[in-house]
């Protein structure tokens, strides 16, 4: 399940892409709301049919509408024009028809799943949700006029045919998740909103899925007029869609770097806090940092000036294979297949739970989601007695039975006498393949790498009887865990396999390159690159992108060697992706002393899936 259940309000103002765009391109940004309906209502009038012209606002998960509809509407009635104004939710079946429909994706299983947080992914399309007498009565019968239709699934296969001009307003998964926590969001179809847990369950697995399925329709076949950015509930920010293209174009010829988003949680620390100056008052702790989770970030664009804050799976939509390159696009259907999060514990009151994830053929079956969750740990900095705890050094079933007691008697378990760990020194990788039992242990920021999957299909086996926020005991996974972990799992394979010796694999004038972790198991390498100070590494994609993350120094400067003005400096902490279309790039270290980076590539020969019978297994 997705972790963008509470994410802080709070922007970091430091990740922004510069790029260089025309002067057209950048005058035809408006934040002006009177400038967008006199835009939008001018569209509707040169495309007027015999009296009739329709607009179509469609828009992600939390979008806000009624503005923008309020403004173009005042703005057609002082042209004398008449004006009819249709709600999305009007053409909805009914809230019943829907919940029949979606039942299969929101089992209630409270056996394994207490809290109701997982499900199945919804394969249908927002259209499945459009009651078609409803449109015949309401669209086919339109009165003379101009019309504008709103709401989610306005430009869907079903309606677009309608409309003569369309605009899609867009929203970041952060704003999205904070309006929802706010109660200003609504599941599709439902009269009023669910308690805030279902509300984002029934989001991550039915209303996220198809509003983004009809957003990759709209971006890859070039059929918006105008696209929007609703990131505010008063007002927004607009563009013709070929400047979206445009930007989004030029953007995807530069290193680049995602806006993280902030969580807090039970066991989180202070490093990234004191590294990035988040004040104190946005809140207690910082435990999760979602650097670059495709599909929890976004990325900004400064455009004259003004900060144009793209959900980063839109520019994905838009622009994939130059970001990923044709193969990984094709091989994970769209979907950029790493994430990278930071979890901090360091000088935290208590370690990450110790936990397991699914393998392919469970999550697939269980939850139909697009691969196996894989993760990777990477130790930046730590502070006394930091460990990290991976696979068992006792017997792994007895541990799991006193879990299970424990869930009702919360007696304490003593875990070390159960499971391995190494000690945290910062340098070490430690790969952690589906069914791998770990934990990130107090004390340390620890650079966090999955897989494609992109929910969180996390199974807590033992949380040391830890209450949430409100007091409530937090839930525990132990009958999933046990249908997923591999007991075998020792010290000793993790030793030879995950836990693996640094391999020196090239050095240079100024610069050392080990692969830190590879296992085939996981379709992902890390490497590590040292850089003496001013020193250069000299680096090529081959076809695919690279990522970056500056794990110590102050900056490095990552830029194209054939145009070294497709540039990005990125300081310490900062995760920098080198799209595919950047085919030689150079590192270098910057400031006064050397560097140290991080660097992710997709392993030679690798594939989304360890089982091929789920090779032709494809997404719609």
């Amino acid at each position: 399940m997705s972790f963008m259940f509470k994410p802080l309000a709070y922007d970091d103002t430091q990740a922004v892409n510069h790029i260089s765009l025309p002067e057209a391109i950048q005058n035809d940004v408006t934040e002006q709301i009177e400038e967008m309906a006199g835009r939008l209502a001018q569209a509707m009038e040169i495309r007027e049919k015999e009296g009739k012209s329709l607009l179509a606002l469609d828009g992600y998960v939390s979008a806000p509408f009624e503005p923008l509809v309020s403004a173009v509407k005042a703005e057609l009635e002082k042209r004398g024009r008449q004006v009819n104004l249709v709600d999305m939710r009007n053409l909805y079946k009914t809230q019943e028809e829907i919940d029949g429909l979606t039942a299969e994706s929101l089992p209630l299983n409270y056996e394994d799943d207490p809290v109701l947080l997982f499900g199945r992914l919804y394969r249908g399309r927002i259209d499945d949700f459009v009651d078609n007498s409803s449109v015949s009565r309401i669209l086919n019968n339109q009165a003379m006029g101009f019309t504008i239709l709103y709401g989610l699934g306005s430009l869907c296969a079903a309606l677009r045919p309608y409309a003569q001009v369309a605009g899609y307003v867009d929203v970041t998964p952060k704003v999205a998740a904070i309006r929802a926590r706010e109660q200003k969001v609504v599941n599709i179809g439902d009269r009023e909103s669910r308690p805030f847990n279902l509300l984002m369950r029934r989001n991550y697995y039915v209303d996220y899925e198809v509003t983004v399925k009809l957003r990759k329709e709209l971006l890859q076949n070039n059929l918006l007029d105008f696209y929007l950015l609703g990131n505010w509930d008063d007002r927004y920010m607009m563009m013709a869609g070929g400047t979206m293209d445009r930007i989004l174009t030029e953007l995807a010829k530069y290193p680049f770097r995602a806006k993280p988003v902030y969580l807090e949680g039970i066991w989180g620390g202070e490093l990234i806090r004191k590294v990035r100056g988040i004040p104190k008052e946005i809140a207690g702790n910082i435990a999760w940092i979602f650097d670059f989770i495709p599909m929890e970030v976004s990325i900004v664009v400064d455009v004259a000036g003004k900060a144009v804050d793209f959900p980063f799976s839109t520019f994905v939509q838009k622009k994939g294979r130059e970001i990923m390159g044709q193969h990984c696009l094709e091989e994970f259907d769209g979907y950029f297949p790493v994430r990278f999060n930071y979890d901090d514990t360091w000088h935290s009151n208590g370690n990450m739970s110790v936990q397991v994830h699914p393998d392919e053929d469970f999550v697939i079956e269980n939850y139909d989601e697009f691969g196996r969750q894989d993760e990777a740990y990477y130790v930046i900095a730590t502070g006394h007695g930091a460990k990290t705890y991976c696979g068992f050094s006792g017997n792994g079933r007895e541990f799991l039975e006193m879990a299970k007691a424990s869930e009702t008697s919360h007696e304490m378990v003593d875990y070390q006498k159960y499971i391995n760990w190494v000690d945290s020194v910062p340098g070490r990788q430690i790969m952690l393949p589906a069914g791998t039992v770990h934990a990130s242990g107090r004390n340390q920021l620890i650079l966090e790498l999955g897989s494609l999957t992109i929910g969180s299909y996390t199974y807590k086996v033992y949380d040391y009887n830890r209450k949430d926020k409100d007091g409530n005991t937090r839930p525990i996974h132990t009958k999933n865990a046990e249908k997923v972990l591999h007991f075998e799992r020792d010290s000793q394979w993790v030793k030879e396999n995950i836990a693996i010796e640094p391999i020196l694999i090239e050095e240079g004038e100024g610069y050392k390159e080990y692969i830190v972790g590879r296992t085939e198991l996981m379709y992902y390498e890390t490497h590590r690159i040292e850089l003496d100070t001013h020193a250069a590494y000299h680096g090529q994609n081959h076809g695919q992108f690279t990522v970056i993350t500056v794990v110590d120094g102050e900056q490095v400067k990552v830029y194209s060697k054939s145009r070294p003005e497709f540039c990005y400096t990125a300081n310490f902490l900062d995760i920098v992706t080198i799209p595919a279309d950047i085919d030689d790039y150079v590192i270098e270290a910057q400031s006064y002393q050397p560097a140290v980076v991080h660097k992710v590539i997709l392993r030679e020969g690798y594939s989304r899936y360890k089982n091929p019978d789920y090779k032709n297994r494809k997404k719609d």
